[in-house]
């Protein structure tokens, strides 16, 4: 079911919710959250799906914020409202309220996002692109327990990833480092088979990928050892090779899918590892809300304190295990990147 409101307030659209939940024979509010997409009209589309997707496993109040500034000053001037409600099969399993704010208004987006917050229960705010600086100092970021952004969606994502680590705070976090927590925990498991100390590591993906650079930094900031970038066609992160005392262990995926895990004295074994969509990395992070630790100490770590690119050679092809070269860095708890598997 859908509702159109023009020249609306958040009064009208309050009602008109409780009128459609009526009318659809769901009077009660069974939603666990509020996510609220800032976002605009070129990326709507495929954001309100992704969240509508995402609310199949947690039923939420979804509210679109799309900003239209006009071109013509004396349109900026004029503050105008206009909906769009969607509940019942039109919004997953919530109901969702996209807002086109015009003009004057769009400068104060959460005083008409405010009265809409779903009472007494946590609050998400994404932005899909064009994240502010400070989530946490933005207004609509204010009024969330959870901010959720995107540095693979920004022009230059190694410059982004150093504004997230300069700016955290507590409840910040960003789907580049929700896409590798699949490599996270199949090196925790791989470390686990295989007892001994990690020398050095070698994460080879695109170059410009912050996915890469945050397991590079995660491995680095977890494993106290130095970690080389490699650099390949991609697609993302393609590879990672971990010298340890006893031989090589390594994760390779050249396809985007499936993976191949290498561990010296045992037989490869070929694990899924496929690339998620943006509506599974969403559904990840809002099963928790609370702040993520070890996220925050691998953002701050910082990228130039990882080794330099290097063309890719031999980290993903050739990978058969063989005895480790080079001298031996600081040593490392064989259960610490285990510990830090686990969001």
């Amino acid at each position: 079911m859908k509702i159109d409101l023009t020249e609306t307030t958040s009064s009208k659209i309050n009602q008109a919710l409780v009128s459609a939940r009526r009318s659809i024979g769901t009077p009660a509010i069974g939603m666990v959250l509020t996510l609220v997409v800032v976002t605009d009209e070129e990326n709507a589309y495929d954001a309100l799906r992704a969240a509508a997707d995402s609310s199949r496993e947690h039923p939420s109040r979804i509210i679109a914020v799309i900003k239209r500034v006009s071109r013509s000053p004396r349109s900026r001037r004029d503050a105008r409202l206009d909906a769009e409600i969607r509940v019942g099969s039109d919004s997953g399993s919530g109901e969702t309220v996209v807002l086109r704010l015009h003009g004057e208004l769009a400068n104060h987006a959460q005083s008409v996002v405010l009265p809409l917050l779903l009472p007494d229960a946590p609050v998400v705010v994404w932005w899909p692109e064009d994240a502010p600086a400070d989530p946490a100092k933005d207004p609509l970021g204010a009024l969330a327990q959870r901010r959720i952004t995107d540095t693979y969606s920004a022009e230059h994502p190694l410059d982004e990833l150093a504004v997230r680590a300069a700016t955290y705070n507590p409840g910040d976090t960003d789907l580049a480092w929700t896409r590798i927590t699949p490599w996270r925990s199949m090196l925790a498991a791989a470390l686990d088979q295989q007892p001994a100390q990690v020398i050095s590591a070698t994460v080879e993906g695109e170059s410009d990928n912050p996915s890469c650079e945050l397991l590079a930094m995660w491995l680095a900031d977890r494993l106290g050892v130095p970690v080389e970038r490699a650099l390949s066609g991609g697609p993302g992160l393609t590879a990672v090779r971990l010298e340890t005392k006893n031989g090589v262990v390594v994760l390779d995926r050249a396809d985007g899918s499936l993976a191949t895990l290498s561990i010296v004295g045992q037989p490869d074994r070929a694990v899924a590892l496929k690339r998620r969509e943006t509506a599974e990395l969403l559904a990840e992070e809002l099963r928790r809300l609370d702040p993520d630790n070890i996220y925050e100490s691998t953002v701050k770590f910082g990228v130039e304190r990882l080794g330099g690119p290097a063309e890719a050679s031999s980290v993903g092809a050739g990978h058969k295990p063989s005895s480790p070269a080079g001298a031996a860095a600081p040593a490392a708890k064989k259960a610490a990147a285990k510990k830090a598997a686990s969001k």
